[in-house]
């Protein structure tokens, strides 16, 4: 990681003399420059939301960590619906708490995609940056206590991520605290005074035995390399907001960070709760340097803690198939799936695997379907890169919907995505073919007791990350309105998306439909799509994921063969990221009193997704 570079002292050197004006004019240049920094950093400190840098210490990452002011940023970042909204806007379409928590995260990782698409350092705190530009940090003032929207358990997947939410407000330190200009809101304390704090194996003195911890203060310690302390600690800021929160009785939050290399930070963050500090003191440490020590207790009648569950699930992935409780078939796809697919049933009694249908790993044609020729492709080799001179980055408004990371990562949610297809001359390994490639997390279907089959992962899935394909038989509609009881339909209504028809919700991004292709309806019904994909006696694992409400995955049209909108694919994109065991479901979009049985009656199905804001019916 770059950091502050420190000149080597150069023996051979001659030392340089100067006058006595010289000198006081270069003294004068160090002291304009110091204060030009110091004015910066308080900026950075008061318009950034105090996202603040310890500049007692000279640490190796703060340089190269260092946020992004507005001047600097660029323009392009925010989208076109975010842009320019302020912070009450941003958040008026949403009154649950967990739910403005969902939708600041979901924003955030965009920017952050956008960041890295930029090639910039440290994308994670640019990306922070942007959400504070657009005025979206959720909680922009400091509370005492738990926040809305995020309970005991909650994960985090980076530093910037608490940050952006306004959860714990440093990027670096690991104390997060009041200063004076809270007096007003909390008159009957003495400030400083903590509000969060973040375990997360920085210093050596650390003792966490879970319900009680011993914490060491701020300051002293070596960030990079051996982590060691290498001077005295002070009682001052974090560490004297600490000494306050004793004396007030004020609890703090405490989050928990541990290893996670599926992460993108390679660190999972998963808050504990509240604990009260109980006692501290100052000692020498185990290098020998004064440090100040608090003890922390957490407070009763709080959830269970779930860290010890964060770890065991973050490395699952059994060794063998006999560690698997209640399997039912070792895997679904018989081979034909690049990873196994197991599924597993502790419900029924006797248990049975899913049934009645044949696995596939490509789109059959169905009769009456006639797939248009292979469009004209890009002419770039080996992997996309350019965007100013790739045809099919052309045809996604000047630029490529994914980014390079992660093996793939759609950076938003579009209208129809352009890939690289067969008459391309990039290879499989191209970036704009993220799509296409084979699955890459490990899927199990399992059986719930109310919801019938169900899909998780084990393994955690960064937002943005193409999960699996919807598979079947790719028919027109109107040939599967003879066909009965067949819940797995899925309507290819890109078309119909694009234009808003029925209350789809519309995404507002700039696509280039070819004015080639000839788009007509032939249903009486300009609202139902024309074609659709049945797997219900042939399908893949996509068939098995249920509906929610407020899924944690979003149906994104790819073309890629050709580009008849009606004819698109539809792929499944993480639109949060999602640990490991999280059930992966999306909104299946029926319009309520939609559905009609044969006897032209509505037809209505309770919907158990269970969701804050479930619509209580599926149809």
């Amino acid at each position: 990681m770059a950091g502050k570079r420190k000149l080597a002292d150069n023996p051979d050197q001659k030392e340089r003399r100067w006058s006595s004006r010289v000198q006081e004019l270069r003294q004068k240049k160090v002291d304009e420059k110091a204060r030009i920094a110091r004015e910066r950093l308080k900026l950075l400190s008061d318009k950034n939301s105090k996202l603040c840098v310890d500049d007692t210490e000279s640490h190796a990452e703060e340089d190269e960590a260092m946020l992004v002011s507005p001047e600097r940023s660029s323009p392009l970042t925010l989208t076109k619906t975010e842009k320019g909204k302020t912070k009450l806007d941003f958040y008026a379409d949403e009154n649950d708490a967990h739910l403005k928590v969902k939708k600041n995260l979901r924003f955030f990782n965009t920017q952050y995609l956008l960041m890295v698409q930029a090639k910039l350092s440290r994308p994670d705190l640019k990306g922070v940056t942007e959400v504070m530009r657009a005025n979206a940090i959720l909680y922009s003032r400091k509370r005492i206590g738990d926040l809305p929207g995020i309970d005991v358990g909650h994960r985090f997947f980076s530093r910037a991520e608490m940050v952006a939410v306004g959860f714990h407000r440093h990027w670096l330190n690991g104390i997060d605290s009041m200063g004076i200009e809270y007096k007003r809101e909390y008159s009957d304390y003495q400030f400083p005074l903590a509000v969060s704090i973040i375990m997360s194996g920085q210093y050596e003195d650390d003792l966490d035995n879970a319900e009680v911890v011993t914490y060491t203060g701020q300051g002293g310690n070596k960030l990079t390399g051996s982590k060691r302390q290498v001077k005295d600690q002070e009682l001052v800021r974090g560490n004297l907001a600490l000494k306050n929160n004793l004396e007030h009785k004020v609890p703090v939050r405490v989050t928990r960070g541990h290893q996670c290399q599926t992460s993108y930070s390679k660190k999972v963050y998963t808050y504990d709760g509240l604990y009260q500090v109980i006692k501290y003191w100052a000692e020498k440490g185990v290098s020998g340097f004064t440090v100040y020590k608090y003890q922390l207790k957490r407070l009763e009648g709080q959830p269970e803690l779930t860290t010890n569950q964060v770890n065991f699930v973050g490395g699952r992935i059994p060794k063998s198939t006999s560690e698997i409780q209640g399997l039912v078939c070792e895997d679904i796809s018989k081979g034909l799936a690049s990873k196994p697919i197991p599924a597993t049933n502790r419900v029924d009694d006797p248990p049975v695997p899913p049934s009645g249908f044949t696995y596939i790993d490509s789109l059959k044609i169905g009769p009456n379907v006639k797939i248009p020729r292979s469009s004209t492709g890009c002419n770039c080799r080996g992997s996309c890169t350019d965007p100013n001179k790739c045809a099919c980055a052309r045809l996604n408004g000047g630029n490529f919907p994914y980014v390079d990371l992660n093996n793939g990562r759609l950076i938003e949610p579009r209208d129809v995505v352009f890939e690289c297809g067969p008459s391309c001359g990039c290879g499989p390994e191209c970036v704009n073919r993220t799509s296409q490639k084979r699955l890459k997390f490990q899927l199990e279907v399992f059986r719930s007791p109310k919801k019938g089959w169900a899909v998780r992962s084990w393994d955690f899935i960064p937002a943005g990350s193409p999960v699996c394909e919807y598979i079947g038989v790719l028919r027109r509609t109107d040939d599967v309105d003879t066909l009965s009881d067949n819940d797995y339909i899925f309507e290819i209504d890109c078309q119909q998306t694009m234009q808003g028809l029925d209350g789809r919700q519309r995404r507002l991004r700039d696509v280039a439909v070819p004015t080639d292709i000839k788009v007509s309806q032939s249903n009486e019904d300009e609202n139902v799509p024309e074609f659709c994909i049945d797997a219900g006696p042939t399908g893949n694992v996509a068939r098995f994921i249920n509906h929610s409400c407020e899924p944690n995955l979003f149906v994104q049209c790819v073309l890629s063969s050709h580009q008849d909108i009606r004819l698109a694919r539809v792929v499944l994109f993480a639109a949060d990221n999602i640990p490991p065991l999280q059930e992966l479901t999306y909104d299946y979009g029926y319009t309520l009193d939609s559905v009609h049985g044969p006897d032209g009656k509505v037809k209505q199905l309770t919907c158990y997704c269970g969701a804050i804001k479930c619509r209580k019916r599926l149809y």
